[in-house]
């Protein structure tokens, strides 16, 4: 099963996984899941670090290499997944976590999730 995992599943998996849910942890350990990270939390995390915020001050440049390099895919932002956004209800106002859900129904890629707000739009998305 392929996963998408937003941006923060992606931060504590790669730098905090003590920090990660147990059922992502089943998820993420599973042989038989693809994990994939998105283009657009490398992009919140660049915008947020540059910010100051202190829960992201990781590298995007040198985490986007570690997930690579530890076998997870980058799925990049196209207009698809752009235009499917005035598709959604707007229950969440944070753009960062709207695209990461209209990556996941265009996609028909599983959201993994620990953010009860995100959790509740219909399709492919999984609080974990």
């Amino acid at each position: 099963m392929k996963l998408l995992l937003d941006t923060h599943l992606i931060l504590w998996a790669a730098g905090e996984p003590e920090k990660l849910p147990s059922g992502a942890v089943d998820l993420i350990e599973n042989a038989e899941s693809e994990l994939l990270f998105s283009a657009v939390s490398l992009w919140e995390i660049a915008i947020k670090s540059g910010l100051g915020r202190d829960d992201f001050r990781v590298n995007a440049r040198l985490l986007r290499r570690g997930l690579i390099d530890n076998g997870y895919s980058e799925l990049p932002i196209i207009g698809e997944h752009t235009l499917m956004i005035d598709t959604l209800p707007s229950i969440h106002k944070d753009p960062f976590d709207r695209l990461l859900v209209a990556q996941a129904i265009s996609e028909g890629i599983m959201l993994l999730t620990s953010d009860d707000l995100v959790a509740k739009y219909a399709g492919p998305v999984r609080l974990v």
